[in-house]
């Protein structure tokens, strides 16, 4: 976070302008005055703002190095409804590769060192899919407080069992007429499973986050944490079956910074 005389000085000119016109405005007619004073401050808002919550990025890629592991196929036969959605059997979500080896469904986080804890939850509702009895995502990350709200879009018998320990476990039945569940996880918890009871494939990971910095890569293996304010980290890469990976970052104001993961098949 920048000082306050970093903002004042970076500020100035916009200070001066506004005082200068204030002046020089007094000779207006009011109805005019009024206007250019507001929209003065509106600009002066701005500036301050842009400043006062400045950061950096962190950007990356993962990739797999080594054989590539055997991916298990999944059998719906048991549902009728589930096998026809997905026109047979499909495969696991648990490694998810790309072109050239790329990693997706690894959870990138900043772990240590934030100075600030005290980050709202954001107003808009995470959701997860359990279309083509699948949940998708697969790796999700939330923070404290903010709504969930989990879909059924497949005209079959779902159950979300959330197996939190920090947050109440729960396990709430959502039949083939029940579209959607919204719940609120209140306390940071990072990674449990959710999984479907009735349909034993399917599992999604979920992070309760304290606060907005992480992100989960896509098959292309890329990632982006935006507006990360400046210091130094401690930031770790989680995949559900491959050994986490950590690294130390320095961000700066207005920088962007990269950093890539490389996973292998633990020994």
């Amino acid at each position: 976070m920048p000082s306050a005389n970093f903002i004042e000085l970076k500020n100035a000119p916009v200070i001066f302008f506004i005082c200068y016109n204030c002046i020089m405005l007094k000779f207006l007619p009011r109805y005019i005055l009024r206007s250019v004073i507001l929209i003065l401050g509106f600009i002066f808002s701005l500036s301050l703002s842009s400043h006062a919550f400045a950061g950096g990025s962190i950007v990356g890629t993962v990739k797999y190095e080594g054989p590539v592991p055997h991916s298990k196929m999944v059998h719906m036969d048991a549902d009728p409804v589930c096998y026809t959605i997905n026109k047979g059997n499909v495969h696991s979500q648990a490694i998810v590769l790309g072109d050239n080896n790329t990693l997706g469904n690894v959870f990138v986080y900043i772990k240590s060192d934030l100075t600030k804890n005290d980050f709202p939850a954001p107003t808009q509702v995470a959701v997860i899919n359990q279309a083509g009895c699948n949940y998708s995502p697969h790796v999700i990350g939330v923070m404290a407080g903010q709504k969930v709200k989990f879909l059924n879009p497949d005209g079959t018998m779902h159950n979300v069992h959330a197996m939190c320990q920090i947050n109440p476990e729960f396990n709430a039945s959502m039949p083939d007429f029940r579209k959607e569940l919204q719940i609120t996880f209140n306390k940071p918890e990072f990674m449990f499973p959710i999984r479907c009871d009735v349909h034993p494939w399917m599992q999604a990971w979920m992070a309760v986050m304290s606060h907005p910095f992480f992100a989960v890569t896509s098959p292309d293996g890329k990632f982006e944490i935006k507006n990360v304010p400046a210091g130094t980290y401690e930031i770790e890469a989680w995949h559900e079956k491959l050994k986490s990976k950590t690294a130390t970052v320095t961000v700066s104001d207005g920088s962007v910074l990269k950093i890539d993961f490389t996973f292998s098949q633990p020994k």
